[in-house]
Order: C-alpha cells, then structure tokens, then sequence
C-alpha cells in the first residue's frame, strides 16, 4: 500500500464488481418486461382479469361493499386499493371502477355505479369525490367462497396484508367481457362473448373434454358486444375462435324511415363498439362538406339515456338511401373491424388461446376451487365433528366431568384431568371447560347428538365428492347452470354471413310468395297463402295500401329460393334474391325500391324475372332471355351473359329515344314468340327469327306499331310443344278471354299481326297477354290497389276477334293495372257467412265472393264480324 493511499479507498475499489453493460441490460430489460406482462397488462386467463380489477373488487369486498348494502364514495374505494394493495396513481383505479360501471364499455358491468360516469358519447365521468359506487351481484358471484382456501394468497407491496393472486369465479369472466392490454413486445385484444354461449360452451367441454375447435365454435358462435350492432362475415371471426388470432367486421344498425313529406331518413339505433357517436356525427358531417358522401342534408346526435342510440341522417329529396348506407359503412366509424389477439397468463406465462383452451382453462380451474373448497370443508367438519365427539364423550360422563372439574385449582388442571382420564385431545378438553352449562340440558344433549350424527353425514359426503370426479363436474355444472339462470341473455350483436361463407338458402324456408312492385316503385313479398280464391266477376281483396297516386304495377308469384331479375325501362338489368325482399303484408306499402337496388331515380322497373338457380352451368348456358320494347323493338340475349350479378346493375339493352323497355321472358330456344298492341293485333313467329345478340345491341323489329298512341303492351313465349296452353288477353276494364294458340297464324317478325281482341270504349284498350293452362289461377291487380284471385279454367274459350267476359267489376274510374298467374290451382275458398263478404270503406281487406252477381250482357264478335249477344257466363 503506498503511504498516501487511505484504508476505506482500498475498501471501496474492493466493493466494485466490474460487468457487462450489455447483459445487465438485457437482465433488466428482461425484469421490466416480465413485471408489466404479469403485474399490468395481461389478464390472468383463470379469472380474467389483470391486478388492478382484482384488487378493486377484493377491495369493495372487504369493505362489505355488496350490491344490497348502500353505495360507497368512489374516493373511499380508490383509498382503499390505494392504500393496501396497488401502489399506483389514483386515476388508474378510478378509471378502471369506472370502465366497470360503463353498460357500454363492459358486456356484464360489475360495478353498480351511481353518479355520473361518463357517457358513449365520449364525456368523462364526473371525480372520484361526487360519484358512489357498489359491487354488481355478478362480482359477488366472482367472490364467492374466496374465504374457503379456495386460491392462493399473497403478501401485498409493503408485505403487511395479503392479497389473492386470482379470484375464485364462478363467471367464465376472461370470455363475456375480454380484455384488452399493451405490454412489452405483446399485446391482448380478447373481445367480449355472450354469457348463455359460454356457459353452453362450459357444458359442451365437460361432457366430452376431447371436442374440437370447430364443434365449440358452433356453440359460442362469435363476439357478442355490449353496443350492440352487426358481425358483417364470419371467415375472420371464425379464424380467431379457433387460433386466437383473426379479425371481425362490425357495422352499426341503421333503418331508414319515410317522413310524411316523401323524404327519406336514416335512423341509426346502433353504434360500433368503442365508437364515440358526437366523433361518428362530425366525421359524417365532415365527408358531406368535402363532398365525399352526397345526399345528406343534416344528421344530428338525438342519443339519450333512456331511448339509447339515435343518430338522425336526414337525406335530399334526390338521394338513394341504401347508396348513402353503404358509403357510410366506407368512410366512417358505422362500419369497424377489430383484431382478435386472445393473449393471456396461463400458469404465469403468456399464450395465445383460442376458445375451446379458455374454455377448459376456465372448467379446469373451476374444478380447482371446487376440490379446494371441498378439502377446506372437509377439514372444517372434521374440526367440528372432533369437538363434538369431546362433547359427547363428556355427557357420557357428566358426573364425573363436573366433579374434576369443580376440585381442579385452575383450568389447566382440569385440562390436564380430561386429556388424563377421558383420553381427550387438548382442542376437546379446550371445548368442553368452554362449553355452557345451558347445553347439559336433555334437550341440547339431544341435539348434540344430531349435530354430530349430521356432522358425520357431511364428511362422508365431501369425502365421496373428492374421491369421484363426475360427480364435482356435476357441481360445477349445477353453480354454471345457477349463473345461466341468474345473469345469461339474449346475443345484443347479429350475425350476417356473407354469401361466399355459407349457403343462405339452408336457413330460408322455401315457399311460394306473392311480390308485388307499385307504380311509384315500392316493393313487397307477401305468402300465396295470404291471397283466396274468387269466381269470377267477384268484388275483389285489397292488395296493398297505396297513395291516391300510386298503384299496384307488378304483380307476380316466385319461391324464396329463387333469384329476380329486375330489368328497368332505360335497358338495365339488376339482380336480387326472392327472400332478400322486405316482407310485408298484403294490405302494405312494401318498401322503396331504390333502398334495395342502386336504381338512379329517373329509372324504373319495368319488367321481372323469375330464374331458378343462376348457379346452374348447364341451364344458363341453354336458355336465353327475349326482350321488347314499347315500340315493337326485340332481342335476344344468352342468360349467361345476366349470370354474374353485380351491385350497380349491367346494360341489357340499348334503348333509343322515345322508346322503352316493356317485356322480359326466359326461353329454352325453341319457343314461338308472341307480342300484342294496345289496339288489340297480336303478332306470332318463331324464336329463331330473332338471332342471339350481346347486352349492348338495340335488337330488331318485332311488331308494327301504327302511331304514337298505340304501342306493345305484353309479350308471350311458348314452347313449340306445348299443345296445353291457350292466349288470355285483358283489357282495361276489365274483359278478358282464353283463344287456341293455333288460332294465330305464324308469320314473320315486323308485321302487323291479326286482331286478338274487340277493342270498343266497353272493353277499354288491351292491357295484358298470358299463355295460360286451366290449372293455373289468374290474379288481377287494379290501379285502387284491389286484387281478385280466379280459377283460369272459368274462363271460357272465344274467338280471337272477340271481346271476350267480364272478369272483374271495377269501380268507376279504376282501371287493371297488372295481371299474372299462378303455377298451383288452389281449391276454392267459398266465405261461410255474410259478415265475412262485408267491404268497409276505410280499406279492410275483407273478400267478397259473389256467386250470384249479376253479370253483365256484352257481344262477342266472330272473326267473320258477325255479332252474337250472350249472357258472359262460364
């Protein structure tokens, strides 16, 4: 040592321990990260939860703070977590008591909260000063037996309490509320489920513990929010179910309403999840001044506590409303995706689980607390019944009990002298010294005496218990089926697959519905059912509620199953399956058709069809789709060029100006075409006159038209060999006749027909042509919106130059606006009693079946032009 060098600097140098800075850094790192995973931002996968809603609710708990007992400051309950067990800032407690109470942040609340605390708006709750909270009796089901050893303990930060390290739940809690955290090199987005699926799912797990992924994911089918709104696929939802890694679409639940003036509204009931509505209503109003979204005149918040969710979206006169839905579920919040990333702690250690392995992470740590409980209880009676057996030992020698001990100095003497003479262990000598003398009665000795003999029942049963598993899997199912029973709802969040996921149709129930189109283009399905059958010349039923200015346009009959195509009168052509068409009843408006297609609004539909299964290669490839137009104009195109449906409607024909698209009928190509005017000709040729052309062309001359009044009112395709059928023409008011398609001569395209039908101011113009069989039924449909339903074989056959029965009786001023057919001929419905044939004159849709109406005298012309009067009967 050298002479100027001090004793405590060599100490010192002695004391320093020279390291690598790189592995202390990664040792600390390693600390850090692992202290944040497991005491921060992961959730147990046990019980669910991270630390800090553990220790709030241990905490509430502690305090008596249960649901039926009166509220707590929110700033006593922070104090108090504060204080013994999360030595953190106050505003991570009070957040997540708050997060608890919020029914949109949290799928099941679990903290009962009074106050203001907070709104979906995005308003903060109110300080942890003004606002008083208790615990949800869910969190007390999360409590329950916690007293019984049934988890571990732990010393808490100062190591002066102890805290438990996982919560004894009976709630599959980790499932139905999720969680969500970021940590150090991972993060958990766990989304919430419904409870009734989860607990299903519980029970599926315990009755066979070997069932697979995918058998779970048809039970606890996807997320289900407190928010409510709509799962838009299930291929990314199904993914994370399985993995624990996927992703769901979410969109809010929108409506739209028709004010009295016309316009149209989008009410929007509900919201994503986690999404701010004011935010949602000024992004909205954002897009429309940037001119991203078009046709919204206003939106307002009218969101409130007890309605719920409301956001107005009012519209221009001009705009398509299922046009502005879908750009809204484009450029906003309306429409949300969320990742699924199920991380939790199983047995300290982070892991991605998907469902099935929550679910038996849940069961089996639910059997845990079940054997713990059971062992706890156990030693408890044990304990009991040990005391008790000191009881009766002591009754089977009173005398001598209460003589030792009246001569014992003190009570370790007489402790001494019952462990000495009556062989009783120091715990029963204890008891008995403690024991009342009101107890040596013959009453109470009776019931120590049952209390013991009921002591021994209850240890041979927790005994049993703990040596049979079935039956502790049947105590867990029995408290699940308890929790069910208490706290399981109804799913808040719908399912919709998308079309490529699964096949709709299994879950439409295939039926024959009535569709009908208005004038002003409002359009409903309604069960054949719903319509009876009339005899001709019958007042008729209402068919739909309409405006004074509208009236039933469309009308026609198709399965569930099938898919329309709807062609419009400018030449396009837009698809749409039967069931996707709002139901309605008969006498209803139906909805408007431009909120269910991309319809521009100076178009309309014109003309329908019926196709089966456009999926079919084989039937597409073998059919082809005949048009025509008000002008004479047909074409031919392949159906397979209409079999790939698309959202914005494709070209089918081209239409020039002053002309429209009238018709559409499916054919197989060998079918004799058959076009009628309203001046009452009628043209017949073969299919093949009409070559097959692509949707763009214009098509060529099918029928003269003579001036601008007269134009083509219908078009008809009959098989070549189909002897069976017959042409049933109609006209305005309401004549109409059944003539041998033989009667037409054949001819070629672009002439001027033959006459079809005796057009006089009687008879009004011809409105309708229909091949026809005498097993089918008519339906006639009037402009007042009336509708008759009647046998086709009841209309005789006539000449074709004829003019043909009364089919109906209109009122004065109403005219048919459409007719159609029916595949299934029904049998007739005859009304029983007069007052079922009663018409009240505020639109009752009552039937009335005139049997004995008189039935007006008319004239049938034969083609020779002679005239003859008959009576129009059948």
């Amino acid at each position: 040592m050298e002479d100027n060098q001090l004793p405590s600097q060599t100490n010192d140098q002695n004391r320093i321990q020279p390291i690598n800075i790189e592995e202390e850094m990664k040792s600390a790192y390693i600390d850090y990260s692992m202290s944040v995973i497991v005491g921060r931002a992961l959730p147990d996968v046990r019980d669910g939860f991270k630390p800090v809603h553990r220790r709030v609710l241990y905490a509430m708990n502690e305090l008596g703070n249960s649901y039926n007992k009166p509220y707590k400051k929110s700033a006593r309950i922070v104090g108090e977590v504060l204080g013994k067990y999360h030595p953190h800032g106050d505003k991570s407690v009070y957040d997540t008591m708050v997060r608890m109470a919020q029914e949109w942040s949290m799928r099941y609340t679990l903290v009962d909260g009074q106050g203001n605390f907070g709104s979906q708006d995005g308003d903060g709750p109110a300080a942890m000063r003004y606002t008083e909270v208790r615990m949800h009796r869910m969190a007390e089901a999360m409590l329950d037996d916690i007293e019984k050893d049934t988890v571990d303990f732990q010393l808490n930060f100062d190591d002066s309490l102890k805290e438990p390290t996982v919560l004894p739940t009976r709630i599959p809690q980790l499932l139905i509320n999720g969680s969500t955290g970021i940590a150090v090199g991972m993060a958990t987005n766990i989304l919430p489920h419904n409870l009734t699926e989860v607990i299903d799912g519980c029970f599926a797990y315990i009755q066979n513990r070997s069932i697979t992924a995918e058998e779970m994911c048809n039970i606890i089918k996807a997320p289900d929010f407190p928010t409510g709104g709509i799962i838009w696929g299930m291929e990314g939802v199904k993914q994370g179910l399985m993995t624990g890694r996927g992703r769901v679409v979410l969109r809010g639940r929108v409506h739209v309403e028709t004010k009295p003036s016309g316009r149209e509204t989008l009410i929007i009931t509900e919201v994503p999840y986690q999404v701010n509505r004011d935010a949602l209503c000024d992004k909205i109003g954002q897009l429309v001044v940037a001119k991203t979204i078009e046709g919204i005149a206003h939106v307002n918040n009218e969101s409130n506590k007890k309605e719920g969710t409301r956001i107005v979206v009012d519209l221009k006169r001009d705009a398509v409303a299922n046009i502005v839905i879908n750009q809204l579920y484009k450029f906003t919040e309306l429409q949300t995706s969320f990742g699924i990333n199920n991380v939790a702690l199983v047995k300290g250690k982070p892991k991605t689980l998907g469902v099935r392995e929550m679910v038996a992470e849940f069961v089996d740590f639910r059997h845990e607390v079940v054997v713990r409980r059971t062992q706890f209880e156990l030693r408890e009676a044990e304990k009991k019944a040990h005391i008790l057996e000191g009881y009766m030992i002591a009754l089977d020698h009173l005398d001598e009990v209460i003589a030792l001990i009246r001569n014992s100095t003190t009570p370790d003497i007489a402790r001494e002298g019952l462990m000495t003479n009556f062989g009783m262990t120091e715990i029963q000598a204890k008891a008995v010294l403690e024991l009342r003398l009101q107890r040596l009665t013959g009453m109470e000795i009776d019931k120590i005496r049952e209390e013991h003999a009921a002591i021994m029942r209850l240890i041979a049963d927790l005994k049993e218990l703990l040596a049979n598993e079935g039956r502790r899997f049947e105590v867990i199912t029995k408290e699940l089926e308890e929790v069910k029973a208490r706290f399981g709802d109804e799913r808040k969040t719908e399912i919709t697959y998308l079309a490529d996921e699964v096949n709709v149709l299994d879950f439409i129930e295939e039926e024959d519905v009535v569709i009908t189109i208005s004038h002003l283009g409002y359009i409903k399905r309604t069960s054949a059912s719903e319509y009876r059958q009339q005899r001709r010349g019958g007042r008729g039923a209402l068919g739909g509620k309409t405006r004074d200015e509208d009236y039933i346009e469309h009308l026609f009959v198709a399965s569930t199953h099938h898919t329309m195509l709807f062609f419009t009168e400018k030449g396009r052509c837009y698809w749409m399956k039967v069931y996707e068409i709002p139901e309605g009843e008969k006498n209803s408006k139906g909805r408007a058709i431009q909120n269910l297609m991309q319809i521009p609004p100076d178009d309309k539909i014109r003309t329908i069809l019926d196709i089966q299964n456009l999926g079919d290669k084989d039937f597409v490839s073998q059919h082809y789709i005949i048009l025509c137009t008000k002008r004479g104009i047909i074409k031919k195109t392949s159906l397979e060029d209409f079999s790939r449906p698309r959202t914005s409607g494709v070209n089918a024909i081209t239409i020039v100006e002053g002309d429209e698209l009238l018709y559409a009928k499916l054919t197989d190509g060998n079918c004799e075409i058959m076009m009628a005017v309203k001046s009452g000709r009628a043209i017949r040729f073969p299919e093949e006159k009409v070559r097959p052309t692509g949707r763009g062309a214009i098509g060529v001359a099918g029928i003269e038209v003579d001036d601008e009044t007269d134009e083509v009112i219908g078009m008809i395709c009959v098989n070549k060999e189909d002897q069976s059928k017959t042409v049933l023409v109609v006209s305005g008011k309401g004549f109409g006749k059944r003539t041998p398609i033989d009667e037409y001569r054949i001819t070629n395209r672009g002439g001027k027909g033959v006459k079809t039908i005796s057009v006089t101011d009687k008879t009004g113009p011809l409105v309708g042509i229909l091949e026809v069989t005498e097993k089918e039924d008519l339906m006639i449909t009037c402009k007042s919106g009336l509708t008759i339903r009647t046998a086709i074989g009841d209309i005789r056959e006539a000449g074709r130059a004829t003019q043909g029965v009364k089919l109906i009786r209109l009122d004065d001023g109403d005219e048919i606006a459409a007719i159609t057919k029916l595949d299934e001929h029904e049998e007739e419905k005859v009304v029983e009693n007069a007052e079922e044939g009663i018409t009240t004159g505020d639109g009752v849709d009552t039937v009335i079946n005139e049997n004995s109406a008189q039935e007006e005298n008319g004239s049938l012309e034969d083609e020779n032009g002679t005239e003859e009067t008959n009576n129009d009967t059948l």
